[in-house]
């Protein structure tokens, strides 16, 4: 995504391919101060994992739950540009689809911590008694 041609461009090799997917992490995570806080969440949430010792199944679970809440993020951000881009005056239609992007963001946020409390809540109560 460079410029016009690359973007549209079928030729477009591998190597571009994934230049513009890490351009496109680093908008995500430098634009949204929310995706600050869910990967600081994430971070503390492997540090627990790790002191906790969890098994391989536990371990896929977390990672599963924080690749969600991250992906919605970026979704979001996604949609959040696109709308910037179609229309910077007042749209009900894009605003309603601007809240709809980040309910899916709340709900992926909702759904890991509920994950996350009873897969490191459940080990905690294991290794205490």
């Amino acid at each position: 995504m460079t410029n016009g041609d690359e973007f549209h461009s079928p030729d477009r090799g591998w190597r571009q391919k994934f230049r513009d997917a890490f351009r496109g992490v680093w908008f995500g995570v430098h634009d949204q101060s929310s995706f600050c806080v869910h990967f600081t969440a994430a971070l503390l949430v492997i540090v627990a994992a790790a002191a906790l010792q969890l098994d391989r199944t536990q371990w896929c679970l977390l990672i599963l739950a924080i690749s969600t809440v991250l992906v919605a993020e970026m979704f979001n951000t996604a949609l959040e540009h696109l709308a910037k881009a179609v229309d910077r005056s007042h749209n009900p239609h894009i605003a309603n689809a601007l809240d709809i992007g980040s309910a899916a963001v709340l709900l992926a946020a909702v759904a890991a911590t509920i994950a996350g409390a009873l897969i490191l809540g459940l080990r905690l109560l294991e290794l205490l008694s």
